[in-house]
């Protein structure tokens, strides 16, 4: 009997490429195809690509390059993949491109080249799929693409406009991922709180109720599943303090992930960031005050053409106001085809590292103030991995996101494992982690599924 063919995958970018890769992933599975970690043990290779910034894309070449050197059969699909003249004047010898989120022409590409010796059999994968995640976390993507038009940004030029998805798919995917046993679902698109706006009026039937495709009817919903939800790319339009309430009251999780990118009046004009109201500060007041537990994770641009020095002092007394838990910060980088290519005021690059190494500074205090505060609580802690060896455990608390933020320590444990759910009392802390141990001396945990 012929093998059934091995596929290798190298997967870049941000988490939304990551499920593309694990669709991807899952209907060659449910076609008899196997898969391989290394370069070695794979019959072709699909190279995921990210194209956001320039030095995304010469990743994404570099990537292909060495996939091809190890390999010889490599498809590339993802953003870059719009940019297929460049990739074919670079590497000659790929045998497909394809853009984002062009599953088919992927696996068309993978039955051209490598075809599968039998006929699929939809019981070759798990009900709810393939995923690249552990199995007691997810992302669940509600939509594609995004209708803003920053001018640093041609994420709409690779992706399109938003096109959101029926909400009932979304609520029946979450559903069966809770059912697997996942503990956190992730909750992530371009542009997460304009969920459903491209729908006029749309309602679908979910357990015989009908349930409006709006990002808040969204929450309430994904609010009662026995998991924690976790909201990425929220940009801060008003609609979204109707949601806080959800948050207070333990629905979804007390976190919001929300790129307000600078806080310059000017420079968000000249990025015409949507959203960017003025009173922003009072509004973050405003929901502490309704969920203290509240934590903000953002990112920041320094550099951006046109910033000026008081544009830069104005961004950081604005953290010193609304106190971002968590901040991530880029310096100004052209992209090519970005309308922000043609503002004037190139900020030269050792400034720009100036404003980012100060500005990381004031992020690194901030953090480890808002950290210090939580010590001496007791909180659920999901957990990551363990080392047995060590009595230690690694988790994240409710005000973590994998990968991104920080994580908690969890000392003199055992008898845990990755997917569990367990209580700790916090003993300390520093910039970006916390530091804890069992909160009752006969430690058990929330087992993970099995």
């Amino acid at each position: 009997m012929n093998q059934n063919p091995t596929i290798g995958l190298v997967s870049l970018g941000c988490p939304k490429a990551l499920v593309d890769s694990e669709r991807i992933l899952t209907t060659l599975r449910a076609q008899g195809y196997n898969f391989s970690q290394s370069y070695e043990g794979a019959d072709l290779v699909i190279v995921n690509t990210c194209g956001f910034l320039d030095s995304a894309k010469a990743e994404s070449l570099e990537a292909i390059g060495e996939a091809i050197n190890e390999n010889g059969k490599v498809v590339v699909t993802g953003c870059l993949g719009t940019e297929e003249q460049l990739i074919r004047d670079t590497h000659p010898k790929v045998l497909a491109v394809s853009g984002p989120h062009q599953y088919e022409a992927v696996v068309e590409a993978v039955h051209s080249n490598l075809p599968p010796v039998h006929k699929p059999f939809e019981d070759l994968v798990p009900a709810d799929g393939l995923r690249l995640t552990p199995r007691h976390y997810a992302y669940l993507k509600i939509s594609e693409g995004c209708s803003n038009r920053c001018t640093f940004c041609i994420i709409p030029s690779i992706r399109g406009d938003l096109q959101s998805r029926p909400v009932a798919s979304v609520l029946y995917e979450a559903e069966r991922l809770v059912k697997a046993g996942v503990k956190e679902i992730m909750v992530i698109s371009q542009d997460t709180s304009a969920y459903g706006q491209d729908i006029k009026y749309a309602t679908s039937r979910f357990h015989k109720r009908d349930v409006e495709a709006r990002f808040h009817n969204l929450c309430e919903e994904l609010g009662e599943l026995d998991a924690w939800v976790r909201l990425h790319y929220v940009y801060p339009y008003p609609h979204v303090d109707k949601t806080i309430p959800l948050m207070a009251e333990g629905k979804i999780l007390p976190y919001l992930d929300i790129p307000f990118q600078h806080a310059a009046p000017n420079v968000l004009k000249a990025m015409r960031r949507p959203a960017n109201q003025v009173k922003t500060a009072d509004r973050i007041k405003l929901w502490r005050d309704i969920c203290p537990d509240l934590a903000i994770r953002s990112t920041f641009i320094v550099g951006f053409p046109g910033e000026t020095e008081d544009d830069f002092q104005q961004l950081l007394d604005w953290l010193d106001e609304t106190q971002i838990d968590r901040l991530g910060a880029f310096q100004y980088e052209p992209v090519t085809g970005a309308v922000a290519n043609e503002i004037e005021g190139v900020v030269p690059d050792e400034i720009k590292q100036d404003r980012y190494d100060r500005l990381m500074v004031k992020a690194q205090a901030i953090s480890a103030e808002r950290l210090r505060q939580k010590v001496g609580r007791e909180i659920d802690v999901l957990i990551d991995d363990v080392a047995p060896e060590d009595n230690r455990a690694l988790g994240r608390s409710q005000w973590d996101a994998p990968d991104i933020d920080g994580q908690v320590f969890i000392d003199d444990v055992q008898g845990v494992k990755p997917g569990d759910m367990v209580k700790v009392k916090l003993v300390d802390s520093d910039e970006y982690d916390l530091y804890g141990e069992p909160a009752q001396p006969e430690f058990v945990a929330k087992p993970a599924a099995e």
